[in-house]
């Protein structure tokens, strides 16, 4: 079984206190939740105690599933939500709005690759995947899949360059 890596995210998120305290819960959650189903039974009151302290004190919507990589950036962290089957690699920073869910059509949830930075109020829903190094303005509306080391922009998103 792989090894709880519990302050994983703790050097990348110097500038909130808050953001750090949500990313540790998280991260022990989803340690409770990949062990066994004995000790599962017993994570169910800090699971239930995780979903109150993290969705409606911060406004933070992290499910326990949720397949995050190393290295999550979360800056003013208000209002985030995450689809639970979504994947986010290493090294992603997120803003303050930022929705990442499925289109409610297919059930699939986006990929977010690598080093990807995604702005403010942006939203991302849908089987897309978005490639490695890519900004995502804020405000954008991702539907369709963004090439890596691109810049998307608007509503619907936009390729407006690609970064070299």
């Amino acid at each position: 079984m792989e090894k709880c890596k519990i302050f994983q995210d703790w050097k990348y998120n110097k500038h909130d206190v808050k953001i750090r305290i949500v990313l540790v819960a998280f991260r022990i959650a989803q340690c409770l939740n990949k062990k066994n189903k004995f000790i599962r039974a017993f994570a169910l009151p800090y699971l239930f105690l995780y979903k109150i302290f993290v969705f409606w004190f911060f406004h933070i919507e992290l499910h326990w599933n949720l397949n995050i990589g190393e290295g999550l950036r979360i800056i003013h962290g208000y209002s985030l939500v995450i689809h639970p089957n979504a994947r986010i690699g290493n090294h992603v920073t997120l803003r303050h709005c930022v929705t990442i869910g499925n289109n409610g059509k297919s059930g699939e949830a986006p990929i977010i690759m690598d080093n990807v930075n995604v702005g403010a109020n942006a939203v991302i829903i849908g089987p897309v995947t978005i490639g490695e190094n890519a900004v995502i303005g804020a405000g954008a509306v991702v539907t369709k899949n963004v090439e890596k080391n691109s810049v998307v922009v608007g509503n619907p998103a936009k390729n407006l360059r690609y970064i070299k």
